[in-house]
């Protein structure tokens, strides 16, 4: 057994020599030194060894072994060495694929673009948190405690913080009464920034959506300030043909109120769809912060982004707004 162990040494050293690819250097690893390799059935030949032989010819193996598995690693540097990369050639002085221009959301543009628009009439911008306590979402607006608004199933409430309740704000309303406390009068302001009341989503709503609230409080403010102001803005942003009305409604924070539709294009008809609420502020939301209603009159106003987003740019369904699919995205 000795020489036929000498023997394939030999045979195995040639046959690893003339292996000069990668492919051939795996085909030999596979025939000499692999699982159900010539080694691997000469170990196991071992057994028929006589007893005498057996310790020299087990030496020899575990020598061959060896010999042949360190062969097989230099052999393998020196092939990939030559060899080169692996895998297509890249050209590094070809010009490179130019990257697409990116773009703002929709809802980030129809934004900036509304607050241009109101800030030609005069608005300034305001801001207030998203996380809101009663008295500031509720109570400051003229909505009892016995009033369904309150209500945990239409609202997102986050628990008590120093026992206060807190909230997710359902209307930027909450920012008129941060903006009274805090600004001198005259106040001429617009806010706007997410909301959120668990509504269940359909082609209109959505259970988080963007408002942009009007708040204008000065000696003399009537109901044809509103008005003109409303209609001003969806000829301004939307055209002189955009039509716009005023439906009689009621609001705990304004007296009188009313709902602000514009005609919009759902699902290839056009439809009436309310943009939000409108009406000259309550004296009662103006006694909560101590401003006398007798000398200061406003009107406030809270419109859906989203739905003037949707009646601009002609989007039929709200949902597809938050589904950040880039094929509709890069529409606009």
């Amino acid at each position: 057994m000795l020489a036929d162990l000498e023997q394939a040494q030999l045979e195995a050293q040639s046959a690893l020599a003339a292996s000069v690819t990668p492919d051939a250097l795996d085909a030999w690893k596979s025939a000499w030194i692999g699982g159900n390799g010539r080694l691997k059935s000469m170990m196991m030949a071992l057994k028929d060894v006589p007893k005498d032989l057996k310790p020299a010819a087990g030496k020899r193996l575990n020598e061959l072994k060896a010999t042949l598995e360190s062969a097989y690693e230099e052999r393998r540097t020196a092939v990939d060495a030559s060899a080169g990369p692996r895998g297509p050639i890249v050209d590094v002085t070809e010009p490179g694929i130019p990257l697409a221009e990116g773009c703002r959301h929709v809802l980030s543009r129809t934004i900036d673009e509304i607050t241009e628009v109101f800030g030609r009439m005069g608005f300034t911008l305001a801001e207030g948190p998203e996380v809101e306590d009663e008295w500031h979402n509720f109570t400051a607006l003229n909505i009892p405690e016995s009033h369904p608004a309150r209500d945990a199933i239409d609202n997102f409430y986050m628990g008590e913080q120093g026992g206060v309740k807190r909230l997710l704000r359902t209307q930027t309303s909450t920012v008129q009464i941060r903006a009274m406390e805090t600004q001198s009068l005259p106040i001429k302001v617009v806010a706007t920034g997410r909301v959120y009341r668990p509504d269940t989503h359909d082609a209109t709503h959505y259970s988080m959506f963007h408002q942009i609230e009007g708040l204008y409080l000065d000696r003399g403010v009537t109901m044809s300030d509103l008005k003109t102001t409303l209609v001003q803005f969806a000829h301004a942003y939307f055209g002189a043909e955009a039509e716009v009305r005023m439906r009689p409604s009621f609001f705990p924070f304004t007296e009188p109120s009313a709902e602000v539709d514009m005609k919009m294009r759902i699902k290839g008809e056009w439809k009436w769809v309310e943009l939000g609420g409108c009406g000259m502020v309550d004296p009662n939301v103006l006694r909560a912060v101590n401003i006398d209603p007798e000398v200061w009159t406003g009107f406030a106003f809270g419109l859906g982004i989203e739905r003037i987003a949707m009646r601009r740019y002609g989007i039929s369904d709200i949902r597809w707004l938050y589904e950040n699919d880039a094929r509709f995205l890069r529409q606009f």
